[in-house]
């Protein structure tokens, strides 16, 4: 189909912004937190994400947008917009966002917290108990590590760190009568963001459950102290934000451990300033002054009505009130791994007798796990767990994009390796954000004595694939794991992920070539079974789009259902509209940025785009092809993204066993008819449809279904 619409361009107006798109994902998840059917404590914590996902927002993509301005770039958007046009529709976007989360911390969240004993007290309403006890609180564990920074002619504009909360103060020489600006950091590292004071101050009865005041107004209202013999005559809360991309050659993998340490050190040092947030009340003669002393524009500078860097309001769920949080989750043991445990279970411990190795029950047949509702320490964990401990295991092989701090998966790697197993681990340096923690990780795995690679040259490493050679009967057997989600135990517990245990040969030899391409001199350009960018995924996933456009041009009905977290691909895009005009019924599920336009008369008639936003974070990623009554069905780690597809290497599994697509089909059922999910127009705008009863909601009725053994994952 060499003439087909899709391998041109399409008009700029049947793409939506993506910029745009990720902040209408952004404020679903305020939504969450406005909603009042959402716990309390909750509502702070989505308020939390609201606010640490606009700061990523501005550190990469706004940053990203000025960069292109400063290097005169003229290149325009999908949609046809520069990078000018785009910060400004940003900001127009923005505004009402920010406005929408300080209105209901303060008129809302607030209220209703000390309704049952948690008090966010404004440092101006404290009682004089209080008072004198975070007077002797600032003396004793602020004070001696503030710093005060004059500005005057002789003292210039010092640098503000990226995301810190500041003070500016305006103090006033009562000899010379000169009006003198100072800046004040609060000191965040190793205080919280919310001072606690004991409870029997607060002269309330009953006594309260939790009573606080913000740090940097325990910082602003003692002032006096830093400035002896001075008159303080106003104090005004701001925070920068910085550029925090790192920009990064292709290198050799030593020079790249190398360089990333040395960006990781400008990171923290902060690149330009994209963004200045300033109390609402700062005079302006005082935002000049800090424009001035940051180098921002105007439009830069967002006046806030209210408490700076709210992402600390994630703090508050430590707050023992369980009534105000969602109900615990417990994950289980995937049935089929029950008689794998070697340790303690619901219903007791497995007898020697009964326990089974994971080999022989993945040997019996592929096992699908679904986190956070299948346990990741039970399935994941347990399968490297008894291959760095089994003597039969020769060698094990996997990549490890992000991991958590403790890791048991790295322990276990370093078990493995100390054990006399041949261990490779692909530690992709370049995730973002996770630089640091990924560096520190590397090199303690080499000193254990695991192989560790970088990866291929050029491309970031996304794949999340783990591969264990047994030697079996004189013969070596593959064993093999493919998941959609990161080798991460803590978010494993707060994300949606897909997983898939087998050991087919044809997976296993797939793996090993995939391997021999991460970490050798190879350019393997087909698989067997599995799709991998950037070699073959991409004409794989439009091969597939194709055929169902042949089905319906056939009348054999084209039907595709697919779950990711973005699509923006133009290809993708204009492929799926030729496939709506030619017939075929496209049913998506998209967490995040969504650059489609479903609905458009003529064009996108039989496309419809839903979000799911919940408790836990949609991150698998499901795509399901009708094929004329013979479905195919993959998981994996790519979404329908550029970079995904040519920038970065992915695997994408096909879901073979006929008991497992049918699982996966009731997934998918599931999402596409959650009454709670929003549902996108035209314009690229979501809204949720009004419905009778109670909500029904795909990761509620998950729990449900795992927690009654409905939905059996073998």
């Amino acid at each position: 189909m060499a003439d087909s619409q899709a391998d041109a361009p399409l008009a700029p107006e049947l793409y939506i912004n993506r910029e745009l798109s990720w902040l209408e994902f952004n404020y679903r998840v305020l939504a969450q937190a406005l909603d009042e059917h959402t716990p309390l404590l909750e509502q702070a914590k989505f308020s939390a994400i609201f606010s640490n996902n606009l700061d990523e927002f501005f550190m990469v993509r706004v940053a990203s947008l000025k960069s292109q301005i400063e290097a005169g770039v003229s290149t325009l958007s999908d949609d046809g917009l520069t990078a000018q046009q785009q910060l400004k529709a940003i900001r127009t976007k923005l505004r009402p966002l920010l406005d929408m989360q300080q209105q209901h911390y303060r008129h809302s969240l607030k209220s209703h917290l000390a309704d049952y004993g948690i008090h966010l007290i404004d440092y101006a309403n404290l009682n004089s108990s209080q008072r004198e006890w975070l007077e002797a609180y600032f003396r004793n564990a602020i004070f001696p590590v503030l710093t005060p920074l004059a500005v005057d002619p002789s003292h210039p504009f010092p640098f503000i760190s990226n995301l810190s909360l500041n003070v500016a103060a305006l103090v006033r020489d009562p000899d010379t009568g000169q009006q003198e600006f100072a800046r004040v950091k609060v000191p965040q590292k190793n205080l919280p963001r919310f001072v606690k004071i004991p409870t029997d101050l607060s002269g309330k009865q009953p006594e309260p459950v939790y009573t606080a005041v913000p740090l940097e107004q325990v910082v602003a209202f003692n002032l006096g102290l830093l400035f002896p013999g001075m008159h303080v005559e106003g104090h005004y809360f701001f925070r920068v934000t910085r550029d925090a991309d790192l920009e990064l050659r292709d290198l050799e993998a030593d020079d790249l451990m190398e360089a990333l340490e040395e960006g990781l050190r400008k990171r923290r040092r902060g690149g330009e300033v994209v963004r200045l947030e300033v109390a609402d009340e700062m005079p302006e003669a005082v935002v000049q002054l800090l424009m001035e002393g940051t180098a921002v524009e105007p439009e830069d500078v967002y006046r806030i009505n209210g408490p700076l860097g709210l992402d600390d309001l994630m703090s508050l769920l430590s707050i023992p009130l369980p009534q105000l949080k969602e109900k615990p989750h417990k994950g289980r043991t995937a049935p089929a791994l029950a008689r794998t445990q070697k340790g303690q279970l619901e219903d007791g411990s497995i007898k020697a007798e009964e326990f089974e190795s994971i080999f022989s029950v993945i040997r019996r047949g592929d096992v699908l796990v679904h986190h956070p509702y299948d346990l990741f320490s039970t399935s994941v964990e347990e399968f490297l767990n008894q291959a760095a401990d089994d003597p039969s295991v020769l060698a094990i092989k996997m990549t490890l994009y992000r991991t958590s701090k403790d890791s048991p998966v790295v322990a276990a790697l370093i078990r493995a390796a100390e054990n006399g197993k041949q261990v490779m681990a692909l530690v992709e340096l370049k995730a973002r954000f996770d630089e640091d923690n990924n560096i520190q990780w590397a090199k303690q795995l080499e000193a254990s004595g695991v192989h560790v690679v970088y990866g291929v040259l050029g491309l970031k490493t996304h794949t999340k694939i783990l591969l264990v050679v047994r030697k079996e009967k004189e013969r070596l057997n593959s064993y093999v794991h493919i998941g959609t989600g990161n080798y991460n135990s803590k978010t494993s517990s707060l994300y949606t992920d897909i997983g898939l245990l087998t050991a087919r040969p044809e997976f296993g030899a797939d793996l090993v070539e995939l391997f021999n391409y991460l970490t050798g001199f190879s350019k393997q350009q087909s698989f067997r079974r599995l799709l991998v960018a950037p070699v073959t995924l991409r004409s794989r996933m439009e091969g597939l789009i194709r055929r169902e456009i042949d089905h319906a041009q056939a009348g054999r009905g084209g039907h595709i259902r697919a779950k990711m977290n973005a699509l923006v691909d133009p290809a993708i895009i204009a492929l799926l509209y030729e496939a709506s005009q030619a017939g075929v019924h496209i049913e998506l599920v998209v967490r995040g940025m969504c650059s489609l336009r479903p609905g458009l008369a003529g064009i996108s008639d039989n496309i419809a785009v839903v979000s799911v936003i919940g408790r836990f974070l949609e991150h698998s990623r499901i795509f399901w092809f009708g094929n004329g009554g013979d479905a195919e069905l993959f998981i994996g780690s790519a979404d329908w993204m550029s970079r995904n597809l040519d920038r970065r290497v992915e695997a994408v599994a096909p879901i073979e066993d006929p008991r497992l697509r049918q699982q996966l089909e009731q997934i998918l059922d599931l999402y596409l008819h959650d009454t709670g999910a929003w549902h996108m127009d035209s314009e690229g705008h979501f809204s949720q449809h009004q419905h009778e009863g109670e909500a029904q909601l795909v990761q509620r009725e998950m729990m449900r279904r795992w927690r009654g053994g409905l939905v059996p994952t073998s």
